[in-house]
């Protein structure tokens, strides 16, 4: 298998490029390059960047509005974004709930809904984990009871990312209780202005928003909004969350944040010189990159082999990716030393400012990427994923 990029993967990379150095403004990637909260406007603007190349919803094919690309060019895309410090696509319209539609959703939901998403007339959140259901997603709770032309839902979701931003829900409510409790699960799509419906924040421990949890009461939603057939959402969870833990990988994100420690060692001393010298800083760096590289070649062997991200292999790249960020937040964190510790609200006292640029969020970003091992799927349960299909136990 050739893993080189042919001369007209390098030219759309090149292209890529250009259009990154004339539409992504120097405030909003500094933003992204220091870890700052994006808000909802900077999310929406650069959505509608890309949306005017038509190169917003990636994974698309073209009949949808999407660009067409094969794998390697999706690839390739993410990887400059990453690169430039462009911020990452809010992925739940997009990547989620787009494919989703694409794949088992009816002509009218095409219809209807993929143009909203495109054009940003509407914002959807993922109603997934729940208090008791979250790796171990067969086991929510949620129901939906068939009532006539609706179905009434009652329960709770949690850990609702950017919910606060959003008009519309995509949820896993349980239709059934006979069987295994996989096979009692649908998949409906539910407006947030129904009444019944409230969302409350979740305050993180660095102090951020952007979580939040879901109650609904009696919250009568139109069966027309379910998608697939009832009692088909376990199918349609499985291909979604081969999606999202492709994306959750993050290998462009990584190399950036690769980059950017290797440049935070040349410039911090110790003992009178640079950190990058110091043999056990170097070598933690240097296994940090080598299993970053592996897991690139492994992502690139997935993309040659095959357009689904399903299976061990999205399995093993959620793993790889998140505890890779991990490790590169930690070495950032460690590499400043104590001017790491303050989270944003703490950076400036009075006029003094008590951290450098190169810290902004340091802490804040270490503590908030604690998540990624576990959202998505814990990386326990992905190991017992990639045992099930390696081995058949």
């Amino acid at each position: 298998m050739d893993l080189n990029y042919t001369p007209e993967e390098e030219a759309f990379r090149q292209e890529v490029r250009d259009f990154l150095k004339e539409n992504l403004s120097e405030e909003l990637a500094t933003k992204v390059r220091n870890g700052r909260e994006l808000n909802r406007d900077d999310m929406v603007g650069w959505h509608a960047t890309l949306q005017s190349r038509g190169w917003l919803a990636m994974t698309w094919p073209e009949e949808y509005g999407g660009p067409g690309w094969d794998a390697v060019q999706r690839h390739i895309f993410e990887e400059e974004l990453a690169l430039a410090n462009a911020p990452r696509t809010v992925p739940f319209g997009l990547a989620m709930l787009g494919p989703v539609l694409i794949k088992f959703g009816t002509e009218e939901q095409k219809s209807t809904i993929l143009p909203r998403i495109l054009d940003g007339s509407d914002w959807w959140c993922q109603g997934y984990s729940e208090p008791g259901a979250g790796s171990d997603l067969a086991s929510l709770k949620t129901r939906a009871v068939r009532d006539g032309d609706h179905y009434v839902i009652n329960g709770q979701k949690t850990w609702t990312t950017l919910g606060q931003f959003a008009d519309k829900i995509f949820c896993l409510v349980r239709t059934s209780t006979e069987g295994k409790p996989q096979q009692g699960i649908s998949f409906v799509l539910v407006d947030l202005d129904t009444p019944g419906i409230e969302m409350r924040p979740i305050k993180l421990i660095e102090g951020g928003y952007e979580v939040n949890e879901v109650f609904f009461t009696d919250v009568r939603v139109p069966v027309s909004n379910l998608v697939g057939e009832e009692n088909m959402g376990w199918t349609i969870a499985k291909y979604l969350l081969g999606h999202e833990r492709t994306n959750i990988a993050g290998v462009g994100a990584s190399y950036e944040a690769l980059n950017q420690l290797k440049a935070l060692a040349r410039k911090v001393k110790r003992h009178g010189q640079p950190l990058a010298k110091d043999p056990l800083f170097a070598a933690k760096v240097a296994e940090v990159e080598i299993d970053l590289e592996a897991m690139r070649l492994t992502n690139l062997r997935m993309l040659f082999g095959s357009s689904d991200a399903q299976g061990s292999v999205s399995s093993m790249l959620k793993i790889k990716g998140t505890v890779i960020r991990q490790a590169l937040n930690d070495l950032s964190r460690r590499a400043l030393g104590p001017a790491a510790a303050p989270f944003p609200s703490e950076e400036v006292i009075g006029n003094y400012s008590v951290a450098p640029p190169e810290a902004a969020s340091n802490a804040a970003n270490y503590f908030n990427n604690r998540k990624l091992s576990i959202f998505g799927g814990s990386n326990e349960i992905q190991r017992n994923i990639i045992t099930k299909e390696t081995f058949g136990a």
